[in-house]
């Protein structure tokens, strides 16, 4: 009953917060829920996977190859990056696997062998998948089949939600790239499918499900934007379209600050259809990660034919998501943007919060992520996007872990986006 109450609470709160009064310079989202809740309810269902189909498919390899070859610029930068990063090499030494990964809390904290250890896989992969070698096809096999027969539970405190999303969709694009090797025996994938299906699947499930018993609106955008593209990724992986279309539903229409409307709550049509991202207030470095996970959910979904870079049910002058990263990348090359006080519900008993100012802590933070979007918004479709292109061409060329320092920080993207996205 207390449980029953609390989540009651919480609802009602999350309705008052997210039905702010609108401004002169920005829009909420309030009655456009209402008016497309059918809308964003529905997803359109993939029983029918391509592969590779997760941030990479069959014509991007194609391009990679032929740019690579080619030696083009700035393809070849990337590749020259991704060759020098020692998790590349097909003589890494693994640093796990164990049975039990923990962040935040337990003893050891060792999730930094499976964020360094996801890294090797996926650019061991790439560099087979672009050159041939197969030595390095060898070595993404074996750190995938250490730890798929290994790794039981991912456990800690809130933080193993965090380990779950991250290193759930990370994998599962290693994995993804790697499923058509020849050496890599057909029991081996169904073992590292299982390890996906069974350890981290459940933890991002429970997450987007309960949100570890606090208010709906306590956990930043962030949270819901990595278990929601683990769960995606998976879905992907494992031919499980009930999974994938558990990802894009809550990407329209979920409860947390994750789906599409509560990560940038605020657009600004008369500043070109900019869009406020909620973790604004908080600080640059996990505004910028959410760029990094909503172009990666985006891309993935993309790649089996759901075009969420263009959902736009509220007809704003730029679909949300390129609006929130030409707003984050605006603000962090040092512009100016608006900001509209932003208020939430913070722990289990929803204790009001609020935000009046942008914050400016990790202001120009660096992530290899920008590539991405423009390589999709101004490359592909051909739209504006100048400051996505601007910190796009600063970080250029990407690169990805090992590159950005040995925190957890430096892991949470795949990067190498130069090399993989640009056309």
């Amino acid at each position: 009953m207390k449980n029953n109450l609390l989540v009651a609470c919480a609802a009602v709160l999350a309705c008052a917060i997210y039905s702010c009064k609108k401004t002169a310079t920005a829009t909420d989202n309030a009655s456009e829920q209402v008016v497309h809740a059918e809308d964003k309810r529905l997803a359109t269902q993939v029983t029918t996977f391509a592969h590779p189909g997760l941030l990479h498919n069959a014509a991007d390899f194609s391009r990679m190859v032929s740019k690579v070859n080619a030696s083009a610029q700035p393809q070849t930068s990337g590749w020259d990056k991704l060759v020098a990063n020692s998790h590349s090499s097909s003589t890494y030494t693994m640093q796990g696997p164990v049975a039990i990964v923990y962040r935040g809390s337990g003893t050891p904290e060792n999730y930094s062998k499976l964020y360094n250890d996801i890294a090797a896989a996926y650019q061991n992969a790439l560099r087979w998948k672009i050159a041939g070698t197969t030595a390095n096809a060898d070595k993404a096999v074996q750190i995938m089949n250490a730890w798929s027969s290994t790794l039981t539970s991912i456990q800690g405190n809130a933080d193993r939600f965090l380990a779950a999303g991250i290193y759930g969709y990370e994998f599962a694009n290693a994995a993804e790239i790697m499923r058509s090797y020849s050496g890599w025996a057909a029991a081996d994938f169904t073992s590292f499918k299982n390890m996906m299906l069974n350890v981290f699947y459940p933890v991002n499930h429970d997450f987007l499900t309960n949100h570890n018993g606090a208010c709906i609106t306590n956990y930043w955008a962030n949270w819901d934007a990595c278990n929601m593209a683990s769960i995606l990724a998976i879905g992907v992986l494992c031919d499980d379209s009930a999974k994938f279309d558990e990802a894009i539903a809550y990407f329209k229409s979920g409860a947390g600050n994750g789906a599409y409307g509560h990560a940038a709550p605020f657009a600004y049509t008369d500043q070109g259809g900019l869009a406020q991202c909620q973790e604004s207030g908080r600080d640059q470095g996990h505004s910028c990660f959410d760029v990094s996970l909503y172009g990666a959910f985006c891309q993935m979904a993309f790649n089996q034919g759901q075009d969420l870079f263009a959902y736009n049910p509220w007809h704003d002058t730029r679909p949300r998501i390129q609006g929130m990263c030409e707003y984050i990348a605006s603000y962090n090359l040092g512009n100016t943007v608006p900001f509209t006080t932003y208020n939430w519900g913070n722990g289990q008993t929803c204790s009001p919060q609020s935000q009046t100012v942008i914050s400016a802590a990790s202001r120009g933070d660096i992530r290899p992520s920008w590539e991405l979007l423009n390589a999709h918004y101004v490359q592909l479709r051909g739209l504006s996007s100048p400051n996505i292109t601007a910190y796009a061409l600063q970080v250029r060329p990407e690169g990805g872990g090992g590159d950005y320092g040995s925190t957890s920080g430096g892991y949470d993207q795949l990067g190498f986006g130069t090399l993989t996205y640009t056309r």
